[in-house]
C-alpha cells in the first residue's frame, strides 16, 4: 500500500444513484458493516442469502465510508456481472475492472521427461488492457475508485512510484521542446503512428501533437507555439470534435514495466552480473547445453532492452527493474492502492483458497525453466504473492458469503453480520428429502408438474457419466433437456442459461457448475441425486450454495434424494430452516407478501430489433422535416473506412450528453453516423461480439437524443 498522493486532487464523493432504498435487512447489515470498520475492526463477515442484494449492500457501504474499495471476485464471470451493477450505482464515480488481459494464454514451460519446451503463448484482449491501465489510473489520480478484480491483484506489476514517476505532465504556457515530449512518450512505450490512430501511439502534425493514452476512451492534443504551449484539448478520436479545453493533462505509461534510462542500466548490470553468476554455476556442474540455452536467450532480451526499452517477457526481470531483493515479493494492483483502502473479497468462501493457492501453482514451473536454462533465477520473483505476503498488504476486510468458510467465520469468531432477508419477500425454498428408490420416476412426475406450471428445473448429480445418461434417458422419456458440463465455454453457457429461461427446453442437468452465479428466477425446483454421498459436492457449504439456485422463485422446492441423512445434510437443512423461519416471520410482521423476481432476458437480437426499428423511425422523421445536406463537418465514410479506429464511447467516466461532445456536427453527418454505428452494431453481434455490441448500442442511443434535439429545435 501507498501514502495519498498529491496526484489523488478529483475529490468526487462516493454516491449511490438508484430508484430504490435499501429494504429487508440491509439497512441493519450496512449500518453495522460501516460502524464496525470505522470502530477499526480489522474484519467483518456479512453472511448474504442468495437473492438478498450484496451488491447493493457494498455499493451502500462505500458510500457510508468514503474510502476506495478492492472487490475481489473469484472469476471472470463475477467480477464484470459485479462491475456492471456497481457502475449503474455509481455513475459519477471510477468504477474500475482489473482482471487477466488475456483471452488466451499459454505460459512458458518446459517439461523434462519429454524435454519439450513450450513457448509462451498467448491473445491479449486490447478493451480489458485498457482497463488494467484505467483502473491504475484511476487509483492514482482520484479518491472516488472502486476496482472489482479477479486473483490478477495478486500477480507482478510494475512499480506505482516508477508508473508516477514516468508520468508527462503537461500545462498551459509552459515549455517544452516538442522533439523532447516525443522522445518522452516513447521512453514511455508510446509508439508514433501517423496513420493509424490506435491506442498506445501518436501523431505528429507540425506544431500539433496527438495522443491516444492507453487507459482512455479520448485522445489528447497539444498545440506549440514554437516551444510553448499553447492549447491542451480532450478530442474524439474518430470525429475529432473537441470535447474540453484543459489547462493541465497527464500521460500515464502504455506499460506497467516502464522504466527510466537510469533505472533500465541499473537493471541490466544486473541482469548480467545474475547471468554471469548463474553460467558459472551451470559449467561448474556439466551442464553445457543449459549454459548455452541461458546466455542466448538473455542476452538477446539485455540488447533488446537497450535498444527499444522493453523486450518479450520483461516481467521475468521485473526484481532487477523494481531494484528489489531476491525473494521479496513483487509490486501488484494492491502496492497501487492507497493506505486506507477497504477491501471486499465476494464469495469468500472459494476466494479465499483460491489466494491461497496460487504462488505454488506458478513456482513449480518456474523451477523446471530456471533448472534447465531458460530462464534466470531471478525469474522465480515474477509471481504472485504468498498468502502472508497478501495480508500484509491489505487493511481492512470485507468477506461476503452465503457461506463462509473456516477462516473467515475464525477472524471474526463467529460473530457475523447477517443479511438473509430479501427486499421482493421471496423466501428460501422448503427442502424435501426422499428416498433414492425409485427416484428417476419420481424426477419426471415433478418435472412434469413444473413444466405445466411453465417454470423450469436444475438437476445436479456427482459424476459426469451420470449426467450423460440421465440427459439421454430424459429426453427419451419426452423431456426437453440440456447437459451443462466443463467444456462448455462461457458464451455457450450464458446461451444455455438464457435459452432455460425463455423456455426453449425445460430442465438442465449439470454437475458442479449448478452453484456459484446462477441466477435463474424461472426455476422452481433443484433436484440434488446422491445428496448422502459425502464429499466436496456434497458438503454442507456446497449444498447451500445449490440449495439457493431455487430461493429466486415463490413455490421454490429441493428435492434431496438419499437413504440417510448425513451431517453435511442436516447442516445445510439446519441453517436453510433458519433462514426460513427468519424470512416468513419478517414478512408477517411487514405484512409482505413475497412477489416473484421479475428479472429480464437478455436477448442480443431483441435488443438489434428495438434499435433498428428505433433508429430508422428517427431517421425518416429527420428526413421528413427536411435536415438534408451537409454543411460541412466529419464525413461518415471518411471516419468508417480508417482501419484500426477504436469504436468511440460516449461520456464512460461521468455521463457527459453526446451533445457536448458533437457540438458542431451537422445533422445529416450525425444522422449518417447513426447509420454507420448501427450497422457495426450488427457486425459486432453477429459475431458474438456482445460486449461491443452493447457499447455501441449505448452510443447510437446517445446520437440519437442528440439528433432528436435537433429535429425539435427546427419544428
Amino acid at each position: 500500500m501507498r501514502p495519498v498522493t498529491d496526484l489523488e486532487r478529483r475529490v468526487a464523493p462516493f454516491r449511490v444513484e438508484s430508484d430504490y432504498e435499501p429494504s429487508g435487512d440491509q439497512p441493519t447489515a450496512i449500518a453495522e458493516i460501516s460502524r464496525r470498520i470505522s470502530d477499526g475492526a480489522r474484519d467483518v463477515v456479512l453472511l448474504g442469502a442468495t437473492g438478498t442484494g450484496k451488491t447493493a449492500t457494498v455499493a451502500w457501504v462505500a458510500e457510508q465510508l468514503q474510502r476506495p474499495v478492492l472487490v475481489l471476485q473469484p472469476n471472470k464471470t463475477l467480477a464484470a456481472q459485479f462491475a456492471n451493477e456497481l457502475r449503474h450505482l455509481f455513475p459519477q464515480n471510477a468504477v474500475e475492472y482489473f482482471v487477466s488481459y488475456y483471452d488466451y494464454y499459454q505460459p512458458e514451460a518446459y517439461v523434462p521427461q519429454t524435454d519439450t519446451y513450450i513457448e509462451k503463448d498467448s491473445s491479449i484482449n486490447e478493451e480489458v488492457e485498457r482497463l488494467r491501465h484505467s483502473a491504475t489510473n484511476s487509483l492514482l489520480t482520484r479518491r472516488d475508485a472502486i476496482v472489482v478484480s479477479t486473483v490478477s491483484c495478486i500477480y507482478g506489476l510494475g512499480t506505482p512510484q516508477e508508473y508516477v514517476d514516468r508520468m508527462v505532465r503537461l500545462r498551459v504556457g509552459e515549455e517544452h521542446d516538442r522533439d523532447q515530449v516525443l522522445r518522452r512518450l516513447v521512453e514511455i512505450q508510446y509508439t508514433r503512428n501517423d496513420m493509424s490512430f490506435t491506442r498506445g501511439t501518436f501523431r505528429v502534425r507540425g506544431d500539433t501533437l496527438e495522443i491516444f493514452p492507453v487507459y482512455e476512451e479520448m485522445a489528447v492534443r497539444i498545440e506549440f507555439f514554437g516551444d510553448e504551449i499553447e492549447r491542451l484539448m480532450t478530442l474524439h478520436p474518430i470525429t475529432g470534435e473537441v470535447l474540453t479545453e484543459d489547462e493541465e493533462l497527464y500521460i500515464f505509461p502504455a506499460s506497467h514495466y516502464v522504466a527510466g534510462p537510469e533505472r533500465m542500466e541499473r537493471a541490466i548490470a544486473g541482469i548480467e552480473a545474475e547471468l554471469a553468476d548463474q553460467l558459472a554455476t551451470f559449467e561448474r556442474q556439466g551442464k553445457m547445453l543449459e549454459a548455452q540455452r541461458l546466455r542466448m536467450r538473455t542476452t538477446y532480451d539485455i540488447e533488446m532492452m537497450r535498444q527499444v526499452g522493453s523486450c518479450s517477457g520483461i516481467e521475468n526481470y521485473s526484481m532487477h527493474i523494481d531494484g528489489r531483493e531476491h525473494g521479496s515479493a513483487p509490486n501488484c494492483l494492491l502496492d497501487y492502492f492507497p493506505e486506507d483502502f477497504v477491501l471486499v473479497i465476494d464469495e469468500s468462501h472459494v476466494a479465499v483458497p483460491q489466494i491461497g493457492g496460487m504462488y505454488e501453482g506458478d513456482m513449480s514451473r518456474k523451477r523446471n525453466l530456471v533448472d534447465h536454462g531458460f530462464r534466470l533465477p531471478s525469474a522465480m520473483d515474477n509471481r504472485p504473492l504468498r498468502w502472508e505476503e497478501f495480508l500484509e498488504r491489505i487493511g481492512q476486510t470485507i468477506y461476503l458469503s452465503a457461506t463462509p468458510g473456516d477462516y473467515e467465520l475464525d477472524k471474526v469468531h463467529g460473530d457475523v453480520v447477517e443479511q438473509i432477508i430479501r427486499p421482493t419477500g421471496l423466501v428460501d425454498p422448503e427442502v424435501v428429502i426422499k428416498s433414492t428408490k425409485g427416484q428417476i420416476d419420481d424426477l419426471i412426475h415433478e418435472i412434469r408438474t413444473r413444466t405445466e406450471r411453465n417454470e423450469r428445473v436444475l438437476v445436479t448429480t456427482l459424476t459426469k457419466k451420470m449426467s450423460e445418461d440421465l440427459t439421454d434417458y430424459l429426453l427419451d422419456a419426452g423431456i426437453n433437456t440440456r447437459y451443462l458440463h466443463s467444456e462448455v465455454d462461457t458464451l455457450q453457457r450464458v446461451e444455455l442459461l438464457r435459452d432455460l429461461r425463455l423456455g426453449a427446453y425445460d430442465v438442465l442437468v449439470g454437475i458442479n457448475l449448478l452453484r456459484e452465479g446462477l441466477d435463474l428466477p424461472e426455476v422452481s425446483l433443484v433436484a440434488i441425486l446422491d445428496a448422502d454421498k459425502e464429499g466436496f459436492l456434497r458438503s454442507d457449504k456446497s449444498l447451500i450454495q445449490t440449495i439457493g439456485r431455487a430461493a429466486r422463485n415463490v413455490s421454490g422446492q429441493v428435492h434431496m434424494y438419499a437413504d440417510q441423512i448425513t451431517p453435511s445434510m442436516e447442516s445445510a437443512i439446519e441453517e436453510t430452516n433458519r433462514r426460513r423461519e427468519a424470512q416468513i416471520e419478517f414478512n408477517e410482521r411487514h405484512g409482505i407478501d413475497p412477489q416473484p423476481l421479475r428479472k429480464k432476458i437478455a436477448d442480443i437480437t431483441d435488443m438489434l430489433a428495438r434499435e433498428d426499428e428505433a433508429t430508422q423511425a428517427l431517421l425518416q422523421t429527420w428526413a421528413d422535416v427536411g435536415q438534408k445536406g451537409r454543411a460541412g463537418g466529419v464525413k461518415p465514410s471518411e471516419k468508417a473506412d480508417q482501419p484500426g479506429q477504436p469504436v468511440p464511447t460516449l461520456g464512460h467516466r461521468a455521463g457527459e450528453s453526446a451533445g457536448a461532445e458533437l457540438a458542431g456536427m451537422p445533422s445529416a453527418d450525425l444522422a449518417d453516423l447513426i447509420q454507420d454505428l448501427t450497422e457495426q452494431m450488427r457486425a459486432a453481434a453477429g459475431e458474438l461480439q456482445f460486449e461491443l455490441a452493447a457499447r455501441l448500442r449505448d452510443e447510437i442511443g446517445d446520437l440519437r437524443k442528440e439528433l432528436n434535439q435537433m429535429i425539435e429545435a427546427t419544428k
